[in-house]
């Protein structure tokens, strides 16, 4: 079973169903509900999505989307060895730095994002939600 950290850009295109990225993004939430890979998110990516969908959807849709996350994924928690080690690495963004960190300390099999070009140096095989539905497919 594959283990996997959702970047934040994934929640955001499922759950706000932002186009043109909602299609891949949508059947990878439902083929975590289904079982089929564990779905993992960090703790700080949950202030950003709050902030983001409130932006952009309104409060309400914004909640929604917490519980959403809250319910139905895993939370891998930040804390100071993960936000150290995020400021050791090569990448240029400390965001993803830190879900690479976090990834790391739950020993994920992968992160999925749209944002590969964020990831790279990352030890971590990066996937888009596109490659990571091509992925689950040829291991059913």
């Amino acid at each position: 079973m594959i283990h996997a950290l959702l970047d934040t850009n994934v929640i955001l295109d499922a759950l706000l169903e932002r186009r043109p990225w909602s299609s891949d993004a949508k059947a990878l939430w439902q083929i975590q509900n289904n079982e089929q890979f564990f779905a993992y998110i960090t703790a700080t990516s949950l202030t950003d999505i709050f902030y983001l969908g409130r932006r952009l959807a309104g409060l309400e849709k914004a909640w929604q989307v917490i519980h959403a996350s809250l319910d139905q994924l895993f939370i891998v928690p930040v804390g100071i060895n993960e936000l150290r080690l995020a400021t050791t690495m090569e990448g240029s963004d400390f965001e993803d730095n830190l879900q690479v960190a976090c990834a790391m300390s739950r020993q994920l099999d992968v992160i999925v994002t749209r944002n590969l070009s964020g990831f790279t140096g990352s030890n971590i095989p990066i996937l888009t939600p596109q490659q990571m539905l091509l992925r689950l497919s040829k291991d059913n």
